[in-house]
């Protein structure tokens, strides 16, 4: 039987997530809490009600009782907005029908040099889904882009069957990255070293969060760890915070980018993307 799992997004045609343009699929649930998450609804693991304020006109009617099996476990009618104010984040399906769908795309990405890539939330949460999904899609060109927070039982399975990992490197400081994340960073240092010995295609990725990860003492540290490996250094989303407010969550980071700091001098061989 194969393995179900949960995904909330399919985004066609990236650029910044792998060799060529990609098919990226946004598996749900994730071990971190980062304060500056610009995918809150990919947090937590199961599927949950999206709830667009600025498209509704509180009328109530997605209130009156339905009979609407999908609609029970959120109390609320999915079909009585006509302006689309409700939706769900979180698809379930198993690696045979997500495998299927993305064959649907294997000549234009082979064509275009492209490939596929698992992000999140954290793929490693659901590692046989993931697993599975790549081993019935073989002779595409794999990716993942990881937090790296697994046991290295789990990554060392997982990212050897990718082709290119995108691997994160937030904070180097321990307390620092519990702070801010939610979680240790020993795991993840773990798995980094093994990473660098195992002769896969990757590049790190830094997310630049104003005052906390793009400081000099920690682009300093990162740069340490990273070597002479390839570095993307991804710019601070204002719009970050923008979709919190419908999965009932509140953005408590608002500060601007610091466009004056020259980040790429702290690496060998960084981009900005």
């Amino acid at each position: 039987m194969s393995e179900k799992g949960i995904i909330f997004d399919i985004k066609e045609l990236t650029v910044h997530d792998g060799p060529g343009p990609r098919i990226t699929v946004f598996v749900k649930g994730c071990p971190l809490r980062c304060r500056w998450c610009h995918n809150p609804e990919g947090l937590t693991a199961k599927p949950q009600l999206l709830w667009k304020e600025n498209l509704c006109v509180h009328c109530g009617r997605c209130f009156v009782p339905c009979g609407h099996e999908e609609c029970r476990p959120y109390g609320r009618c999915l079909h009585a907005c006509e302006r689309g104010a409700l939706s769900i984040a979180g698809e379930e399906m198993t690696a045979a029908q997500l495998a299927g769908r993305l064959r649907g795309y294997e000549d234009m990405l082979k064509m275009m040099g492209g490939g596929i890539t698992f992000s999140g939330g954290e793929p490693l949460m659901q590692p046989e889904f993931v697993y599975e999904c790549a081993e019935l899609l073989g002779g595409f060109h794999l990716a993942i882009q990881t937090c790296g927070y697994a046991s290295p039982e789990v990554y060392r399975r997982i990212v050897g069957r990718m082709d290119y990992v995108l691997q994160d490197i937030k904070l180097a400081d321990p307390e620092a990255h519990r702070a801010w994340t939610g979680v240790d960073n020993a795991p993840i240092l773990e798995n980094i070293r093994w990473l660098k010995e195992s002769g896969r295609q990757f590049v790190f990725r830094v997310p630049l969060i104003p005052g906390i990860t793009d400081t000099p003492e920690n682009l300093t540290a990162i740069a340490g760890i990273a070597g002479e490996h390839r570095v993307e250094l991804m710019p601070y989303n204002t719009m970050a915070g923008a979709k919190y407010a419908m999965v009932g969550m509140k953005y408590t980071l608002g500060s601007e980018p610091n466009r004056a700091m020259d980040y790429t001098r702290f690496f060998e061989n960084a981009v900005m993307l």
